[in-house]
């Protein structure tokens, strides 16, 4: 029998008395034979009691060390100060006991630190911040480069788990869920969640169309607003213009119309005020009459709004007048200014053309902004219907109207009058807005008497100043104001929330107004530190003033 076939034999014999599952490749058959000197039984019997099938480690020599794992990079050789030498075993005895298995294979060791007994003291009172001295891993110490220096002098170290001397990572703040915007498709559903009510088919549908037509042609000569915003002029992403009722009646109050149009937008100058169109006074008479039965069905008001009584209704007295061409013009959230229209207005929004998404947005007081997020309402506004924004609206919510990606061709009922179809006036109809994609929305104001242009304060610019409310709730008054013109109200004390919305009607009863420069619009952005609470007694504000 020749070498080859003798090893060969070998090997079949070798692997006939392995009991193990795998079979070990020839390599390490041959390997086994070699270190048993040719003894096949030698060799089975080591390959049967191996654990694995990699190579094994010669027959009676010591098993190598592996090297290069993680705890290599991070235990030092030397000793930490205090500390004994730990020898081989103990080194070994301590890594089993300290050890833990994760997944079933891998090894966890714990991390331990030296610390000194000043350290100790520091981390019972919150001030360590992390180990200044070694660190020991499996049973390994090492010095940090703190203790250079100290060989004079040893101090007491003690050892412990590196998770009890470092500081966790603060906790991050718990900010309350951010709220989806809801929309509100229903007359019931805006009147239930916001201070406003929704109102359809509110004009003749021909007197509608009519309406629409004329603002398209008015359209034409509007303008984007300009104003200063920071250090730059911006304009407004949409046409406006201002109207005025009645103004041929009454010089003193034409005069004073024309100053509050002055300054009706954003405190900048703007154009003289418009006079009502015949459509407007026809749609105006329709309007007021509904605005003022729905403040009556409200019954209890708030003590700085106006009464709107018979004697002293709600008027439309003027009207700002909006274009919206394209699903692309919008105007940002905002609130209207109170200057002229003083604390709780009403204001009634008349929708005309392609429909669009008016949003309200609720600003959070200061209290509560630890607790609950902003909630924001999206309401269709269609053709023919009116929006009444009712009492404490412009003081709690702040309303825009977005950028939809598309919109809805308006197809008019009835065909436009036949004075925008004659000959003559095929420029002026060709200058018009597409009537597809135009959304006209003319919202009525009440400009009240007691807060005319001329009891305005000025600021030290020199023009007036604007009435702002306190919408983040940083102050309260200790006494509401005009209390005792609502004390024979018994639903005053005891009724604490509107029969609409969600708001609280002491928040607003006590809310604070004030009176500030905003100068800055139109003066380069620059304005003064004009600023006045409002005084509604010393000023001689209310019904009773008039």
């Amino acid at each position: 029998m020749s070498e080859a076939q003798d090893t060969d034999i070998l090997i079949a014999l070798l692997s006939s008395l392995l009991d193990i599952p795998i079979t070990p490749t020839q390599d390490v058959l041959l390997s086994a034979l070699a270190d048993a000197d040719g003894d096949v039984e030698k060799a089975a019997e080591f390959l049967n009691s191996s654990k694995s099938n990699s190579r094994p480690n010669p027959i009676g020599k010591k098993k190598r060390k592996r090297g290069g794992n993680l705890n290599s990079w991070i235990v030092s050789k030397k000793k930490a100060p205090g500390s004994h030498e730990i020898d081989e075993k103990e080194d070994h005895s301590e890594r089993g006991s300290n050890s833990k298995k994760a997944n079933g294979n891998t090894e966890v060791s714990s991390l331990y630190v030296w610390i000194s007994s000043e350290d100790e003291e520091e981390d019972e009172r919150g001030v360590l911040g992390g180990p200044s001295v070694a660190s020991e891993v499996e049973g390994g110490t090492g010095y940090s480069s703190t203790e250079k220096g100290m060989e004079k002098k040893e101090e007491k170290t003690k050892k412990a788990p590196l998770f009890m001397v470092l500081k966790p990572p603060p906790a991050s703040p718990k900010w309350p869920p951010k709220l989806l915007p809801r929309t509100l498709a229903t007359p019931a559903l805006v009147s239930q969640y916001t201070p406003c009510t929704m109102h359809t088919s509110i004009l003749p549908p021909e007197l509608a169309c009519q309406l629409f037509y004329a603002m398209l042609k008015e359209a034409t000569d509007w303008s984007r607003n300009k104003w200063w915003l920071f250090d730059r002029v911006v304009e407004s992403p949409h046409k406006t213009s201002f109207y005025a009722r009645n103004l041929e009646r009454d010089l003193e109050q034409e005069d004073d119309m024309r100053e509050a149009a002055k300054y009706w937008y954003n405190g900048r100058p703007t154009a003289p005020p418009r006079t009502f169109l015949p459509e407007m006074e026809a749609a105006c008479e329709i309007i007021e009459r509904i605005v003022n039965d729905e403040i009556r069905k409200r019954g209890t008001l708030y003590p700085l709004e106006w009464p709107s009584t018979e004697e002293h209704p709600w008027q439309a007295n003027v009207a700002a007048a909006n274009c919206y061409t394209g699903s692309k013009e919008t105007v940002g959230f905002h609130s209207d200014q109170l200057t002229y229209l003083g604390p709780c207005p009403t204001i009634a929004s008349l929708s005309l053309g392609t429909s669009r998404i008016f949003r309200l947005r609720e600003v959070i007081p200061q209290s509560e902004r630890d607790e609950r997020n902003a909630q924001t309402f999206s309401i269709p506004v269609v053709h023919n219907s009116l929006l009444i924004m009712h009492a404490s609206c412009q003081e709690r919510f702040k309303h825009c109207v977005p950028p939809q990606q598309t919109i809805d061709a308006f197809k008019p009922l009835y065909l436009p009058p036949l004075y925008l179809t004659k000959q003559e006036d095929e420029e002026e109809q060709a200058k018009m807005m597409p009537h597809e994609i135009s959304r006209i929305n003319i919202t009525f104001r009440f400009y009240r008497p007691d807060f005319a242009p001329k009891s305005i304060p000025r600021c030290h610019c020199g023009v007036p100043t604007i009435l702002r409310p306190d919408m983040k709730r940083l102050r309260r008054k200790e006494e509401r104001s005009m209390g005792d013109r609502c004390d024979d109200s018994k639903s005053i004390r005891e009724t604490t929330t509107h029969s609409f919305g969600t708001s609280n009607w002491d928040e607003i009863a006590t809310m604070q107004y004030f009176w500030m420069c905003y100068a800055g619009a139109q003066n380069d952005g620059k304005g003064c530190s004009f600023f006045q609470v409002l005084d509604y007694e010393k000023e001689g504000r209310g019904t009773q003033n008039i």
